[in-house]
């Protein structure tokens, strides 16, 4: 996969938060109201799961990853935690499965072009998943929620 590096990156790095939460909302369209999880299936690929991780009246944070396994419980890959900016329309990637957040990554807040080179190839690559998504035309369901029986 090449690798772009914009010269206004701060500004690209907005655009393109904001097209991958437009590629959230297609695969997704019920993502804003998602009470736990979705799978999404397409034909002759590993399906993808959609956690919800965090949820505060503004954001969602969910762990999106594939399962190439019929064990479950086995590790799946890749996994990305996203923030979702529901009112700003936003999805911005805090960490993948080989690399750790910003946050662990970076303590000096003067390192701020290393901290943009890094948001930039975390929030690339999900642009690339989820366009080769979207290409595989995945369908997500949402899993019913178990709730408890009144007794």
């Amino acid at each position: 996969m090449s690798f772009l590096n914009p010269v206004n990156k701060s500004f690209c790095l907005e655009q393109l938060c904001a097209a991958n939460y437009q590629k959230l909302r297609r695969l997704l369209p019920d993502l804003a109201t998602l009470e736990e999880s979705a799978q999404g299936i397409a034909t002759r690929n590993a399906p993808l799961y959609l956690k919800i991780i965090g949820r505060t009246p503004h954001t969602l944070t969910v762990e999106l990853s594939h399962c190439f396994n019929k064990n479950l419980e086995t590790f799946v890959m890749p996994a990305v935690v996203i923030r979702i900016y529901l009112d700003a329309q936003l999805a911005e990637v805090i960490s993948d499965h080989a690399r750790a957040s910003v946050a662990q990554v970076f303590d000096d807040p003067g390192l701020s072009r290393d901290i943009m080179d890094y948001k930039w190839r975390l929030n690339y690559f999900l642009q690339k998943w989820l366009d080769h998504c979207l290409q595989q035309q995945y369908r997500f369901t949402v899993k019913a929620e178990k709730r408890p029986v009144a007794g």
